[in-house]
């Protein structure tokens, strides 16, 4: 991937899910203080819980996966989602959710442009207004990432996660469409 070959962005389909799910499991394991979902509940849940938002039919509505890839028929290189808020009085709001670079694409511009697709097609979105998400505390090139693409900071949960009796902080940031 370089400037002449950028990533390829595409929302992510029913075929994709056992790469998707294995890439998830790598970040779980890699990353614990970044995901509220732990290695083990993942893998007790099996693939399967990801297939509605793979089916795609509530793109439209907010609720999707995109990946990143290489090229056509490469691995998945990483993978971003966003999850709109079901309630009446919160269906202005959306989160993205799922972040993820594999280690071997990280520096290459793959997490800019799976933010880049995922806003485009937030802010195509009905009613959306706002796109909140959470990021630790302490990792700052995914916090310098988000305010790259206009995110704010509106706060921090003390203790967010709690990894193996380790409690990990976690910032609060927004973006207005």
């Amino acid at each position: 991937m370089t400037d002449t070959h950028p990533v390829l962005i595409r929302q992510l389909r029913p075929a994709d899910r056992d790469a998707y799910f294995q890439l998830r499991l790598r970040g779980l394991k890699a990353h614990p203080e970044s995901f509220g979902q732990s290695y083990e509940e993942a893998l007790a849940r099996g693939p399967e819980q990801h297939d509605a938002r793979l089916q795609g039919l509530l793109a439209a509505e907010g609720e999707f996966l995109l990946g990143a890839f290489a090229s056509t028929d490469t691995p998945l290189l990483g993978v971003v989602g966003l999850s709109r808020n079901q309630r009446d009085k919160e269906r202005h709001k959306a989160s993205v959710i799922g972040m993820y670079v594999a280690p071997e694409a990280a520096g290459r511009g793959v997490g800019r442009a799976l933010l880049d697709e995922l806003m485009r097609r937030a802010m195509r979105i009905d009613g959306l207004r706002q796109i909140q998400l959470v990021v630790a505390s302490h990792n700052e090139a995914a916090r310098k990432l988000y305010e790259s693409a206009g995110f704010n900071k509106y706060g921090c949960e003390v203790g967010a996660l709690n990894v193996g009796g380790v409690f990990h902080d976690a910032d609060l940031m927004v973006r207005f469409l």
